[in-house]
């Protein structure tokens, strides 16, 4: 059952300096189990909380947390927030704890941004959107018939989508999904490559695949495909068919030639929903330019299609990721002006 943190604020001054105001404030903790859980082990998390808010302190006696300095008031939201999300069974780990302050002081509710459970790895871990982008992402494939999700490595476009078409799937509000990718490497041409169909393309769309295998069971996805309920194609495949009852997802798609993308669009049917994920700086292409940068001057403001765009702030790989995303971003900034 969740618990409501109270949490009590109050301006006091400095004995020090009369002329500086400081903030303390105090939040009583209901669930001890769940206070443990956000400090984290031999109060890793703590010292994370300590060495982000260098300007205040934080005192924790029994079951009451106060804070006191300057940034009192936003340390005691985050202890409010994280404890919502600790109490309904989310383990804090110190990349939830990093992003749920990012969260904080852009006013953002963590518990609310990650309250969505989209679906349930193999493991049982319940899958949410871990950072506002991403909730936006999600909802933007609710609301609409198609979406693109468009940002660097890491911020989980396609996880996410492969998440809401299992989820799409289970619930019988959709009868397969599409997995499809332009194959640019091979230029479109997998004859040499040896297998199927399947195999020609699997090396493609390994990540999509590892997204499955995260979601279901081994033997689930083996009979789903071997039902063709599940399916894969690479992208010049799809030309001439109309997909209903679908969940369709083009990965890759900062790949596709413009022609391709047009393609690929028009190929959705009644009753289907597609995401195009993508990254602009990691396009491959040898010639001609991506689908994927002049869509969205074509198509805004058609109902039904939504652009979301990620970028280093919804990274939820290793933390390093986001600083090399922040990186390439400067350097190419700084390119683009000289």
């Amino acid at each position: 059952m969740n618990q409501e943190y109270e949490s009590e604020g109050k301006l006091t001054m400095s004995s020090a300096d009369m002329g500086v105001a400081s903030m303390s404030g105090r939040l009583r903790v209901a669930s001890p189990p769940a206070l443990l859980n956000v400090l984290g082990h031999n109060d890793e998390h703590l010292r994370i909380l300590e060495r982000a808010f260098v300007r205040s302190r934080i005192l924790i006696r029994g079951d009451e947390i106060t804070v006191e300095g300057p940034d009192a008031t936003v340390v005691i939201q985050l202890f409010s927030e994280l404890l919502a999300i600790a109490d309904r069974g989310d383990a804090i780990e110190p990349q939830t704890l990093q992003r749920a302050i990012d969260m904080v002081e852009a006013d953002a509710s963590p518990r609310d941004v990650t309250d969505i459970e989209l679906a349930r790895s193999r493991s049982g871990k319940p899958v949410r959107p871990k950072t506002i982008g991403q909730r936006r992402y999600v909802e933007a494939i609710g609301a609409n018939t198609i979406t693109f999700g468009i940002g660097p490595a890491g911020t989980g476009k396609s996880y996410l989508a492969v998440a809401l078409a299992v989820a799409a799937l289970q619930e019988k509000r959709i009868n397969r999904i599409i997995l499809t990718r332009p194959a640019v490497e091979a230029g479109e041409r997998l004859g040499f490559l040896p297998g199927d169909l399947n195999a020609k393309v699997d090396p493609y769309l390994r990540p999509l695949y590892d997204a499955l295998y995260d979601l279901m069971d081994p033997e689930t996805v083996t009979r789903l495909f071997e039902r063709q309920v599940i399916e894969v194609a690479p992208l010049a495949f799809m030309r001439g068919r109309t997909l209903n009852s679908s969940f369709i997802i083009l990965d890759e798609a900062q790949n596709t030639t413009s022609g391709q993308m047009k393609m690929f669009l028009t190929r959705i049917g009644f009753g289907s929903k597609a995401v195009v994920t993508g990254d602009v700086t990691q396009i491959d292409l040898t010639s001609g330019r991506s689908g994927l940068m002049d869509v969205e001057r074509t198509l805004t403001g058609i109902d039904g299609v939504s652009f979301v765009r990620l970028d280093s702030r919804d990274v939820v790989r290793n933390p390093i990721v986001t600083a090399i995303v922040d990186a390439y971003d400067r350097s190419e900034a700084e390119a683009s002006r000289s």
